[in-house]
């Protein structure tokens, strides 16, 4: 058997533009030419907006679980943030634990350069046979909205399990890709806390056929699209994690809620998704669909977006999984 090829860790320096390419407009990164979402100002902020969102759900808090007990009893203190995106969590967590180290990994350098005193970035593709840190090295790992940049999941859990001491502390957050919607005239929005399944699920046509197009160019390309919902088997099938914790909630997305919470998680969601849809350009226009196609497939999900119809919203759904890593 052949030994798993070394992949080292960048770090930046003063000129960064050799780990940017631009595709059909758009600014993309160049250690994994097959992730084909951009890596530029619009996306750091759709990153940014998501961390609020989500911020939001777990009730004002950076996780959920038994994070600070991880650090309390870990003799390294180091925390991992992989798929990084804008740094937002990894600073969040660095300003909360300022006796820990904090490193955030990504493909691209779109995080600040004025961070916390114990927060670094770093490049990594992480969609690779080995994530080059020793084994038990961290008390902490973070994995969030990034599956879709990984060809072999249940590989990655196996190093992420490497990469973790044991009994340290694995939070992964996945949104499911294919996005319900909801009736808007229900009493109270739908809890980000429950798993009740929205409703109406085909009446915003365009906004389906959207993601449908979104998940086909990912399974060409050889994701599985299915992770999100399949997050706690990927998990246990590993066989290093104890104490696995399931958790679900339906996330609204406009201005429509009446609690005032969940009015300020549908309106993060809202500005997520509106700069999310043109985003994609690049992967369809990559796929090969003529631009008048991934024009039509935009403005669509747009027009759902922007003015929703017969009383229905669209709605995302989250699939949050945490568990502490066995003492052998």
């Amino acid at each position: 058997m052949s030994s798993a090829p070394h992949h080292d860790v960048f770090y930046v320096g003063e000129d960064d533009t050799q780990y940017f390419r631009t595709i059909h407009g758009r600014s993309l990164n160049t250690l994994n030419t097959s992730y084909l979402l951009p890596v530029d100002a619009d996306e750091v902020k759709r990153s940014e907006l998501h961390h609020r969102m989500i911020q939001f759900v777990f009730n004002g808090r950076n996780y959920v679980g038994p994070v600070k007990e991880a650090l309390q009893f870990g003799q390294q203190r180091r925390v991992l943030d992989l798929g990084t995106g804008g740094g937002a969590w990894a600073i969040a967590m660095a300003d909360e634990f300022p006796r820990a180290e904090v490193i955030g990994i990504d493909l691209a350098p779109i995080q600040p350069r004025t961070v916390p005193p114990n927060c670094t970035f770093e490049l990594c593709d992480l969609d690779q046979w080995h994530i080059p840190y020793p084994d038990s090295h961290f008390d902490v790992i973070h994995a969030r909205s990034m599956h879709v940049g990984i060809h072999n999941y249940p590989r990655f859990m196996q190093e992420v399990a490497r990469l973790l001491r044991p009994g340290g502390f694995l939070l992964v957050i996945e949104p499911d890709l294919h996005p319900k919607t909801c009736a808007t005239d229900l009493v109270a929005a739908p809890d980000p806390n429950s798993s009740a399944a929205p409703m109406h699920d085909d009446i915003l046509t365009g906004w389906s056929a959207f993601w449908k197009m979104y998940r086909g160019c990912l399974e060409r390309q050889g994701i599985d699209v299915t992770v999100p919902q399949r997050l706690h088997e990927l998990v246990a099938t590993t066989g290093e994690f104890e104490n696995i914790v399931v958790r679900e909630g339906n996330i609204p997305v406009g201005f429509w809620p009446k609690e005032p919470n969940l009015l300020t998680v549908g309106q993060l969601q809202w500005m997520d998704y509106e700069l999310f849809l043109p985003a994609l350009r690049p992967m369809f226009l990559a796929a090969g669909l003529p631009e008048s196609t991934v024009n039509l497939l935009i403005r669509n999900a747009q027009q759902d977006l922007y003015y929703p119809s017969q009383g229905v919203a669209p709605s995302g759904h989250l699939y949050i999984v945490y568990a502490s890593k066995r003492f052998d």
